[in-house]
């Protein structure tokens, strides 16, 4: 297994990888033996675990899944939501030098991952604005691009097509957040996760 080797590799056990990182040792444990997949972990077990073992989120969990193919990739409803818990969970400061740290952005958009790459480079934007904190730089070249539709939340969707209107991403619209705006994506409010 992918874990027991970067284990071996770190000298570490995992009685040690579960005390530095914080995560249970029973959940480590199911991880190593295989009765537990790690990529379907939370994202904060992962970014626990990937810190610790000083490696990147995406290489812990590449071998598990295959990165350039379309079925492990998530729905964008459920990227969304683990960027917002992940905010929630960890704070906006910790959110926004952990992407920067793991250029994550970067990551996505050559993958051609667009609607993840843009929506996690707006959730960056919005956050240092929020905070009075400079824009990274980096990233200038895939600020100037943009989905050629527009994403709504789903639920506004499921809304207007089950209503047979247009009502709800309309008015998704009127309250969306600028930074997400800015890549065609309509991202009204990041902080009401459960």
């Amino acid at each position: 297994m992918h874990l027991n080797d970067l284990l071996a590799e770190k000298h570490m056990s995992k009685y040690r990888l579960a005390k530095e990182s914080g995560v249970p040792q029973t959940t480590i444990a199911d991880i190593c033996s295989g009765k537990a997949h790690i990529e379907k972990c939370s994202a904060e077990t992962i970014f626990r675990i990937a810190k610790t073992l000083n490696v990147s989120m995406e290489s812990l969990i590449s071998q598990e899944i295959h990165i350039n193919s379309p079925e492990s990739r998530n729905s964008f409803e459920v990227f969304k939501s683990n960027v917002c818990h992940f905010v929630k969970d960890k704070g906006d400061m910790s959110f926004i030098i952990e992407v920067l740290a793991t250029n994550e952005v970067r990551s996505l958009y050559e993958r051609k991952w667009y609607p993840e790459a843009f929506y996690l480079l707006a959730m960056v934007d919005y956050l240092s604005r929020e905070n009075n904190v400079p824009i990274c730089t980096n990233y200038n070249d895939i600020r100037s691009q943009r989905l050629q539709e527009i994403i709504y939340p789903a639920s506004a969707l499921l809304a207007d097509a089950a209503m047979k209107t247009d009502k709800h991403c309309k008015e998704c619209l009127k309250k969306a957040i600028p930074e997400f705006l800015n890549f065609n994506i309509v991202e009204s409010e990041i902080r009401n996760v459960c």
